[in-house]
């Protein structure tokens, strides 16, 4: 069974940085895409980030030029590098991983991410 685990949330404050690591475990595929959404309370889960295995990568307006998303040399890990952060990205982040084959999708439990003023 296909696990996401995911690490590294925490709280600090405006313009502190953190680092959001996933791993999978329980499958032999590579996943073709990997990344990370959010959900603030009363909102709904957005995408945040998310690269390929080809190493394209996509951000959410909001993040664009403060986050960093990645793939780890290891199989299946992805991380997240959350520079410059703000209340508003305040949110559980979440590490999402797909497979093309089957059109499978997997979350992870999340992660709480506290940004305070």
């Amino acid at each position: 069974q296909v696990q996401l685990v995911e690490s590294g949330g925490g709280s600090v404050q405006t313009g502190g940085s953190l680092r959001l690591s996933c791993a999978a475990s329980g499958t032999v595929f590579i996943f073709d895409a990997m990344g990370w959404y959010r959900q603030a309370p009363g909102q709904q889960r957005e995408l945040v980030a998310a690269t390929t295995r080809t190493g394209s990568t996509n951000y959410a307006d909001s993040v664009k030029g403060r986050f960093t998303v990645s793939r780890g040399n290891a199989k299946n890990t992805v991380y997240l590098q959350m520079n410059s952060l703000k209340p508003e990205d305040t949110a559980v982040y979440y590490c999402n991983a797909g497979l093309l084959a089957g059109s499978r999708n997997y979350w992870g439990q999340g992660t709480q991410v506290t940004v305070s003023s």
